[in-house]
């Protein structure tokens, strides 16, 4: 079991990494351009939208209702988000708005276009 020290320092980083509401999530991931991104297993669903979906669980989860396993996925997520925003988008910033790049990104709850 993670301490306190760890699980505040872990909420932190979730959130700043994920800059979408709930609301904001939920909406984006009922969305075709959500769907069609992402790495998909036998045709389901894309890994991203799954966590999206997750992702929207914890965002409603009151903070002292969040388990280890909650905190060992916003670490998950954290990554993710870290990794991928090096990666970076389109050079053209006209691009960036639909590009698969910023889609997968918004799945896992980070808008890079978002002040």
């Amino acid at each position: 079991m993670a301490d306190k020290d760890d699980h505040a320092a872990i909420w932190s980083g979730f959130k700043e990494a994920v800059n979408m509401t709930a609301a904001e999530l939920e909406t984006f991931l009922e969305s075709d351009a959500s769907r069609s991104v992402g790495q998909k297993t036998s045709g389901g669903e894309a890994t991203g939208h799954k966590e999206g979906r997750r992702i929207v669980a914890i965002l409603h989860t009151k903070k002292a209702d969040l388990s280890d396993d909650d905190y060992a996925h916003m670490t998950k997520v954290v990554g993710y988000v870290h990794r991928h925003l090096k990666q970076g988008g389109p050079e053209d910033p006209a691009q960036r708005k639909d590009s698969p790049w910023r889609l997968s990104l918004m799945n896992w709850g980070h808008d890079p276009l978002k002040d």
